[in-house]
């Protein structure tokens, strides 16, 4: 990839991440689109590395944006009669993810740089949505009122998004609205809850990157990881006032757009 390519993709990144329209299918999906000829070897070894490190510029910018919260979690692990509810239920819900990740690797990453199965489960993604907003109940919920079940539920249907297509914080947020959880409530769970998924992704896929060393690699990582963290930032101060503002109908446009990208996708594959 060259540094054009990078700051594109980053770009691209760094708004779906938090979005729930899934930022691996559409990194997937947009060298595809704009008919990038990438090196199939750098596709199967470390397409995954570069997309990582990324997240790990997103990340930054999830504990800049919610870094009151990060500090009220920290602190509770340190000062004795402080509630570490939240602490726990974080810890609760990255479980899930982190066990799945381990047990099917080798196959996530086979299938990570396909374009047809990131536009299928794209659609998938957006029949999610459309289902978690029909069927949800009106929440009203804080995080603290979880429990470890429901932080657990909440984290397992984020580890949908270790399958290209679907989104880790689309997920996530449609199970906090079936466990009761409120539209905000929902999106900040969600948000505290992928920061540590991230970061773990980081720090197991990191040194691969760094023991492969394919020249170049490294230093284009770490300009697409900066690029990223700054539209991540853009991106959940935007998706934090959708969510504060609005009641109703807060996935449905997301819906829409994960159902029509993955069938145009998907119609161009298969009819030219």
């Amino acid at each position: 990839m060259n540094i054009l390519q990078t700051i594109v993709l980053a770009i691209i990144q760094g708004i779906s991440e938090l979005f729930p329209v899934s930022s691996v299918a559409h990194s997937v999906i947009a060298p595809y689109v704009f008919g990038w000829k990438l090196d199939p070897t750098f596709l199967k070894q470390n397409f995954l590395e570069f997309v990582v490190m990324m997240h790990l510029g997103t990340t930054a910018a999830l504990l800049v944006y919610f870094r009151k919260d990060w500090a009220e979690i920290i602190r509770s692990m340190f000062v004795r009669g402080q509630s570490k509810k939240t602490l726990l239920l974080l810890a609760a819900g990255s479980v899930p993810a982190a066990v799945l990740g381990l047990i099917f690797e080798k196959k996530i990453t086979s299938v990570f740089s396909n374009v047809t199965v990131a536009a299928a489960f794209l659609i998938a993604n957006g029949v999610l949505l459309f289902l978690g907003e029909r069927l949800r109940r009106k929440g009203t919920k804080t995080i603290e009122d979880l429990t470890w079940k429901q932080a657990g539920v909440i984290g397992l249907f984020q580890s949908l998004a270790l399958i290209p297509g679907f989104s880790r914080s689309g997920s996530s947020m449609t199970a906090g609205f079936w466990v009761g959880l409120s539209n905000e409530e929902s999106a900040k769970f969600s948000m505290l809850l992928a920061a540590p998924a991230i970061l773990g992704a980081g720090l197991f896929e990191v040194p691969k990157m760094v023991r492969v060393h394919t020249p170049g690699l490294l230093q284009l990582s770490l300009v697409g990881g900066i690029v990223a963290g700054a539209f991540a930032f853009l991106s959940v101060f935007l998706l934090m006032k959708w969510f504060h503002r609005k009641e109703i109908n807060t996935m449905a446009p997301f819906s829409v757009y994960c159902a029509v990208v993955g069938l145009l996708v998907l119609g161009s594959r298969f009819l030219f």
